[in-house]
């Protein structure tokens, strides 16, 4: 929901960062191996209890996951480029609730299934339309220019980070705040479930 206000304060530093990166030879996939490495290090992190040290990896990994992106306009974009930043994408979301999952089973073990579960969900919405939007030509700049069609939503990169930000400052309040964004997830997946069937419905009466 605030990814694009979020995107328009930070992507000229992205953009003169990756260009920096770029000249010094710095290829895309690098910083994308790098945004996931960092954060499969922050969801260790978290397992062992360290919530302050995961937060400024997480930080660190999503500022890389913005850069990735930078680098390859500077240079060159690829389809598998675009391919792994998603992929890696989903390893970051589904690593950090599993690191607290993993830190308290007791207590975190339901409440990270079911958001873990949602992620799951809203992905899946977000990437079949992103495949349909493709077969129709649809195209969008609404999230910056990229590799795949991204639709929006109440739960997006920017909420996602937010909500890992509370998990790692109050980590006692794992459960609920995940049960919070799980619905929240759930409705976004919805939501784009009803924006698929609007846009691609070619005879509705057929539904």
């Amino acid at each position: 929901m605030i990814d694009g206000t979020a995107r328009r304060v930070i992507q000229p530093g992205l953009d003169r960062a990756g260009h920096w990166l770029a000249r010094r030879g710095v290829k895309a996939d690098h910083v994308t191996l790098l945004a996931c490495g960092l954060g499969l290090a922050a969801a260790a992190l978290i397992a062992m209890g360290s919530m302050i040290a995961a937060l400024a990896l997480i930080l660190v990994s999503r500022i890389c996951d913005g850069l990735d992106g930078s680098v390859a306009r500077a240079t060159r974009k690829t389809d598998f480029g675009g391919y792994l930043d998603i992929t890696l994408d989903f390893v970051f979301y589904g690593a950090i609730p599993l690191g607290f999952v993993l830190h308290d089973p007791a207590a975190n073990g339901l409440a990270g299934a079911v958001l873990i579960f949602s992620f799951y969900v809203n992905g899946a919405s977000f990437l079949a339309y992103a495949i349909l939007a493709e077969k129709h030509r649809l195209t969008t700049t609404q999230r910056g220019v990229k590799s795949i069609y991204f639709t929006t939503g109440l739960a997006e990169a920017s909420e996602t980070f937010l909500v890992f930000a509370i998990f790692c400052l109050w980590p006692d309040w794992f459960s609920p705040v995940a049960w919070l964004f799980a619905a929240i997830c759930l409705y976004t997946a919805l939501s784009r479930i009803m924006q698929a069937r609007a846009e691609f419905s070619d005879d509705l009466s057929e539904a």
